[in-house]
């Protein structure tokens, strides 16, 4: 440091004779030789130093929208529904004039001068203090983890290869009833686009940890190799550990387009028919609940996926003005898959084993069990937060007794 002080003092001298292009050769020069910023340098070599050695400090410049600006500025800008400084600025000066006539805003007429001719950023710095003192909400929120966002592609429904097994679409579907207060669970939804097959997760709150032991899970029962995991944009599944998790199985990963549901087309569609038309909406909250709905997933996807056929869009035609849709010919994701040709030998034979041993009435009867006993878990949970009255004899149910009321 030392060294490049000495530097600059002997080019100084230099810096300050030349012309323009001589002082532009200098600064060249010196920023080859100090990698210093240009900006620094203009300035390091353009502050002549005292006797002492040490460049003389510039003088502060004086404040000109000083403390007696404040309060009329926060008049105004309550007045007009506290906007932000780039839309207070043209209405300070087509209306601080209008005011004081008015007898709306009250100052002198140097500080209305200094109103009309205040900048957006300067308004933001005097209002700094006042939007925190008021807790007022920043109404746009940056995004949480930008760098990540970069590093996840964008997909839409028109770039998939239909015909690939492995692409999965992701997405959360809350089981918290009429409020997303406290902690509840969450299924995490996966589709194959390709076959169609669907397996669900269940975790207890929306934690990076959770999800990716919800995704490991969904992995050891796929029957195929994920190729690539497409979720939409919600932090709890696109996040550094899941993106990790990813790199670490060689799986690619892609996102949706913020607000735009039909790029994750193919899950949302299996949102209702395998996860709201079995367990409803409402708010599952404790342990046993987890195991049940697990259970349940499991014995519904072997149905859905072994026994239930689905049509699958084949092309769209356009006749005039109408749009018909032709369909392949309905069939299960488990024929599909075999149809596919991905799978190994041995894949394929454990695959057969596992469809022969499914028996569709025992099947079916135990999801209806599962459901029951669901439903029976919410139903005592619900009771049990109801509380109860007595009234000249043995307890009675509040809901009852309102029952009997409007009677």
């Amino acid at each position: 440091m030392h060294s490049r002080e000495q530097y600059l003092a002997a080019v100084r001298e230099e810096y300050l004779r030349g012309g323009k292009k001589q002082k532009t050769r200098l600064l060249n020069e010196a920023r080859k030789r100090t990698r210093l910023n240009r900006k620094v340098l203009i300035r390091k070599l353009t502050r002549v130093p005292a006797a002492g050695g040490k460049p003389k400090r510039r003088r502060a410049r004086g404040t000109r929208y000083g403390v007696e600006l404040r309060a009329p500025l926060i008049r105004v800008w309550e007045l007009f529904d506290f906007p932000c400084g780039q839309r207070l600025a043209p209405i300070l000066r087509e209306q601080t004039e209008r005011l004081r006539a008015s007898g709306g805003l009250k100052c002198s007429h140097a500080v209305a001068e200094l109103l009309q001719e205040i900048s957006p950023k300067t308004i933001d710095r005097l209002l700094q203090r006042e939007r925190e003192a008021r807790c007022l909400k920043q109404h746009r929120r940056p995004p949480v983890h930008p760098l990540l966002y970069q590093r996840v592609p964008v997909k839409t429904s028109a770039d998939w290869d239909r015909q690939e097994v492995g692409n999965l679409q992701l997405d959360y579907v809350l089981h918290c009833g009429r409020s997303t207060a406290g902690e509840y669970l969450h299924t995490l939804s996966a589709t194959d686009i390709a076959t169609g097959w669907w397996e669900g997760g269940v975790q207890l709150g929306r934690s990076q940890k959770a999800t990716q032991e919800s995704i490991e899970g969904i992995r050891q029962r796929l029957p195929f190799r994920i190729r690539e995991v497409h979720p939409d944009n919600d932090s709890g599944i696109l996040n550094d550990l899941l993106w990790n998790y990813c790199r670490r199985h060689r799986i690619r990963m892609s996102r949706s387009r913020p607000y735009q549901k039909n790029d994750n087309a193919w899950v949302e569609q299996k949102n209702w028919t395998h996860v709201r038309k079995v367990v409803g909406y409402g708010r599952f909250t404790t342990a046993a609940q987890c195991e049940v709905l697990r259970a349940l997933y499991e014995a519904a996807a072997d149905f859905r996926n072994f026994l239930q056929p689905a049509m699958k869009l084949k092309e769209k035609v356009r006749e005039g003005g109408k749009v018909r849709r032709v369909y392949e010919e309905p069939r299960t994701p488990y024929q599909r898959l075999l149809e596919s040709g991905t799978l190994k030998p041995q894949q394929r034979r454990a695959l057969e084993k596992r469809y022969q041993s499914l028996d569709p009435v025992k099947l079916r009867r135990r999801i209806e069990q599962l459901g029951t006993e669901l439903f029976d878990l919410l139903k005592g949970e619900s009771d049990a937060a109801v509380p109860k009255v007595r009234r000249h004899g043995p307890s009675i149910d509040l809901r009852r007794r309102k029952a009997a009321c409007a009677i």
